[in-house]
């Protein structure tokens, strides 16, 4: 996983819709790139509406978000337009980007162990420089914690 002090790394991935998206598009505003399960489930479903519902005093901090996870760019775009998502979300179907921030790994559910995405956010300053990871996201007050996080940095 990354650590605090780390610069953003020098990634690419396509969005919602298709496009190719650096996540270095967002130096000179503090950014989250938060990675999560599954597009249209429960808690990520939760936590893409708490950033959504949260945009605008989200935008008033000067905060941008990217959502990842490995569905497909079409998931995402479904995903997106169901739900009305104004910030990017990156496919990342093969794990590049994801296991440099290093969320994949052994999980539970129900007594089995299988693999697959820790639910984990990354929050960067306007220099791109990694300030605080949270590594268990409040899904339903996701957009609040950030506010609040960032507002410990300031």
């Amino acid at each position: 996983m990354l650590t605090i002090g780390s610069q953003i790394p020098d990634l690419n991935g396509k969005n919602q819709l298709g496009e190719d998206v650096s996540l270095r598009t967002t130096l000179g505003t503090k950014t989250v790139i938060y990675f999560y399960p599954k597009d249209d489930t429960p808690g990520c479903t939760a936590q893409a509406c708490s950033i959504r519902d949260g945009e605008q005093d989200l935008a008033n901090k000067g905060i941008s978000v990217i959502g990842i996870s490995a569905d497909t760019v079409s998931a995402h775009q479904k995903f997106s337009s169901k739900y009305s998502l104004p910030f990017t979300l990156i496919s990342d179907p093969n794990r590049i980007i994801i296991d440099a921030f290093g969320v994949w790994g052994p999980k539970k559910f129900m007594g089995k162990t299988y693999e697959g995405i820790h639910r984990t956010s990354f929050l960067f300053n306007d220099k791109g420089i990694l300030v605080k990871v949270i590594e268990k996201p409040n899904t339903k007050n996701h957009a609040t914690e950030i506010i609040n996080y960032f507002n410990e940095f300031q």
